[in-house]
């Protein structure tokens, strides 16, 4: 039988590996630009395309990825489907990516780390 530790570790475990997935999902400059893009609002594949230089190909693939993981929804209108950020959270988590950077994580412009 398990302790409680144990399963609050566990349950913690989990937690944290959920995170990991989020900001592997995250972690990629595609799918950013394209959060980046919804940001001011819901936009077709075209435009998203048009903003972020992404071939559509490319933005389609990463729109499913940021569907399927419910960070971004879909909404038919016609013949197009205009995406847009799941919730306000998302505008909030970027927010405070941005003043992350801005103030606390200035390291990270010459962290070797994690350059691509």
């Amino acid at each position: 039988m398990s302790s409680d530790a144990e399963l609050g570790g566990r349950a913690n475990a989990h937690s944290v590996l959920l995170r990991a997935k989020l900001f592997r999902g995250l972690a990629d400059p595609s799918r950013l630009f394209i959060l980046e893009a919804l940001r001011k609002g819901p936009r077709s594949v075209g435009e998203i395309v048009a903003i972020t230089g992404l071939s559509q190909s490319n933005a389609s693939n990463h729109l499913r990825c940021l569907s399927e993981c419910g960070l971004v929804t879909g909404d038919q209108r016609g013949r197009f489907v205009h995406y847009a950020l799941s919730e306000f959270r998302s505008e909030q988590l970027l927010l405070i990516a941005d003043e992350l950077l801005k103030n606390g994580a200035i390291g990270v412009d010459a962290c070797d780390n994690y350059d691509e």
